[in-house]
Order: C-alpha cells, then sequence, then structure tokens
C-alpha cells in the first residue's frame, strides 16, 4: 500500500487527519526550537547569585544569563527597587506569565492527540455502515473477499487516527516534562531572592553607611 492509497481508500477523514498532523508538527518544531535555544542557569549559577546575595549585588549575575528563571529574578528586583511590598504576589504574577509563554500550544496538541483517534473511529464506524448498507443490498450473498477488503478500508481511518495521535501525545508529554522543570527552576530561584531580599537591603545600607563615613573622614582630613 502506497499513501495514495490511503489517503484514496480513507476519504476525507484521512485528510483531515493529515491536516491535524501538519499542524501539530508546526507546533512540535516551534516549541522545541524555543526550549532548545531559551537559555538557562548553568550548574554554579546558584553559588554565584548566593554569594552576591551576600555582596548585596545580584543584578550583575542575573543580567549575566538568559532565560525565564532571569527574567524573573530581575522582575522582582525591579519591584523591589520600586517599593512595592508584596514580592510574592509579583513572583506569582511574573511566573504565571512566564509558564504560559512556554505552554503555548500545549493545548492545541492536546486537543489534536485526543480527538484524533475519535475522528479515526468515526471513520471506522462510517467504513462499516457502507459496508453493511453493500451486504444488505446484496441480500446477504457477499464474497467473503470482497467484505473483507470493504472492511480492512474502514479500519483504516482508525489506523491513522493513532499513528497520528501517539506520537504527538508523546512529545506532549515531554514538552509538558520540560516546562514543569523550569517551573520548579523559577520557583526556586525566585524563592532564594525572596529569602535573601532583606539581607541584600541591610548589605546596600551598610556599604552606603561606609561609604558616607569613608566620605566624612576624607572631609575631616
Amino acid at each position: 500500500m502506497i499513501v495514495t492509497d490511503i489517503f484514496d481508500k480513507g476519504g476525507i477523514i484521512v485528510w483531515i487527519l493529515a491536516a491535524y498532523a501538519f499542524i501539530a508538527l508546526t507546533i512540535l518544531f516551534e516549541r522545541m526550537i524555543r526550549f532548545t535555544f531559551m537559555g538557562k542557569p548553568g550548574k554554579g549559577f546558584e553559588n554565584l547569585l548566593l554569594d552576591s546575595f551576600r555582596q548585596g549585588s545580584p543584578d550583575n549575575i542575573i543580567t549575566s544569563i538568559k532565560g525565564p528563571e532571569a527574567r524573573l529574578l530581575q522582575g522582582i528586583i525591579n519591584a523591589w527597587n520600586d517599593g512595592i511590598q508584596d514580592l510574592n504576589r509579583v513572583a506569582i504574577r511574573l511566573g504565571s506569565l512566564e509558564l504560559n509563554q512556554m505552554e503555548k500550544g500545549f493545548r492545541t496538541l492536546s486537543f489534536l492527540g485526543n480527538t484524533a483517534p475519535l475522528l479515526g473511529l468515526l471513520g471506522t464506524i462510517i467504513g462499516m455502515i457502507k459496508a453493511f448498507m453493500v451486504i444488505e443490498q446484496a441480500g446477504g450473498q457477499v464474497d467473503a473477499q470482497a467484505l473483507a477488503g470493504g472492511i480492512w478500508e474502514a479500519m483504516l481511518t482508525t489506523g491513522v487516527g493513532l499513528a497520528v495521535a501517539i506520537p504527538v501525545l508523546l512529545l506532549l508529554h515531554l514538552l509538558e516534562s520540560a516546562a514543569d522543570k523550569r517551573a520548579h527552576s523559577m520557583r526556586h530561584y525566585a524563592s532564594l531572592l525572596l529569602e535573601h531580599l532583606p539581607h541584600i537591603e541591610n548589605s546596600a545600607n551598610e556599604s552606603n553607611a561606609a561609604t558616607h563615613h569613608r566620605d566624612g573622614v576624607v572631609h575631616a582630613i
């Protein structure tokens, strides 16, 4: 059996499933490229971040990386610099925005993957109805070989539906796992930042006090 036979025997249902596959592949390809080049903190980033907290200047470390974690941390620091008190709400809002960007297209993939087998089954039921109508019209005197041919043609759409749905759902699961890992990473680094912000503020105040004291000594001299 060649591809043209599948489209010829499967009819409009197979063409719809082919459109399903094209849309799903387009979304999957775009999402995989995005996740690949999204950027993420390296293995030693957490230690560098903790050191920057103790020094009171995490901005340089945060701006050195790319990805949702960096944007989330920078957004929290910007809100803190603007005097916003409820930084937890800011972190939740920014984290949700980043997660929504990562999960863009996931609902469409889920819809395609879950409805493709049902669409294939619909094609099979329609094909079986037609086959039994032929049997009825022939008065029950139907060649077994011809009947078998009609049945496999009817089952074809179910096979195509499963062939579309299975890889789409598997790849969607992989993308969801990757998004969950990044969401956990964002929560982890946001928690670290929120825990150390008071220390950063104290460090900054101590640094300013030391600067003023040094300037006062210089002026006194």
